[in-house]
């Protein structure tokens, strides 16, 4: 394979899941400057820009937004293989595939509670938006949002989504025509369909029939898209669930609606691991935590 140098990859990848030399050079040990060093050496490598960088601030370009959805599925891999490795000993262990976004958003936050009420259980995470089959023994179960069906599959209904625009309060967008001149944040979408919450299909919905919809920010990763949305650089129509907490931490505003439903996230299993009862005890614990959210 003709690749480059991994430490260019690793630096990469760190930059781009925080958006900042700064903390990724925290977390790998080094100093920004290397970072930057590495991140330089991959953008001469491959002739393009990563990044746009400001004073305050990195943007991926779209070039590094190509690039960073399989880097980070490439080294949560490489995590998962290595922690096999070193886990063949362990009594109780759990994979589970999940969304980049879910992981980050919801689930995260939550998984030292699943941690104190299952000590005996080591929980490995495989961050995919892609297909998972869960008979390769990749995962024991994976949390996939859509509408199905899962064929073969033994599947969990966890909770239904939502989409509403969001924005940064420092924006003062108080009604629908104040929407009229502000940038969009738009969600690329892996496989659209007809319930996929769009700007467009909102406007519809709302009764917004001339707002320029052309221009604006794309985002292949909502969690992005989000923080970009808190910087105040937009408006995003976001899941209500994954902003919940920058809402209650008032970073965030939804303003108005009309919500729009999307489709459902599901834990999904073949019924059939040799880890069904740690698979089961995850899905007890899931349907607890969205009990407490009543319901969602």
């Amino acid at each position: 394979m003709s690749l480059p140098p991994l430490a260019t990859l690793r630096a990469f990848e760190a930059a781009a899941r925080h958006l900042s030399f700064k903390r990724a050079a925290s977390e790998l040990a080094v100093t920004p400057t290397a970072i930057s060093h590495q991140v330089r050496l991959l953008e001469e490598t491959l002739g393009v820009r990563l990044f746009d960088r400001k004073p305050r601030q990195v943007t991926l370009t779209a070039a590094g937004q190509e690039l960073y959805p399989t880097l980070r599925d490439g080294f949560a891999g490489f995590a998962i293989a290595i922690d096999r490795v070193k886990a063949r000993k362990q009594q109780r262990s759990l994979t589970v595939s999940v969304l980049a976004s879910f992981a980050a958003k919801w689930l995260l936050p939550r998984l030292g509670g699943f941690q104190a009420a299952h000590p005996d259980i080591h929980l490995r995470l495989h961050t995919s938006a892609e297909v998972v089959d869960l008979n390769s023994g990749i995962a024991d179960a994976a949390v996939r949002y859509g509408r199905g069906p899962f064929a073969g599959m033994v599947v969990q209904t966890l909770f239904a989504d939502r989409f509403a625009p969001v924005c940064s309060p420092m924006l003062n967008i108080q009604q629908p025509n104040d929407l009229r001149g502000q940038t969009f944040l738009h969600l690329e979408w892996l496989r659209p369909d007809e319930a996929t919450p769009t700007w467009a299909r909102w406007c519809k919905r709302a009764g917004l029939d001339d707002v320029d919809l052309s221009s604006g920010l794309s985002f292949s990763d909502d969690t992005h898209a989000i923080q970009a949305a808190i910087a105040g650089q937009g408006v995003v129509l976001a899941s209500s669930e994954m902003v919940r907490s920058e809402i209650a931490a008032k970073l965030l505003v939804q303003p108005f609606g009309p919500v729009m439903e999307g489709h459902h996230y599901h834990l999904i299993h073949t019924g059939r691991s040799a880890n069904i009862k740690e698979v089961e005890a995850f899905g007890a614990w899931l349907a607890d935590e969205i009990a407490k959210d009543g319901g969602v």
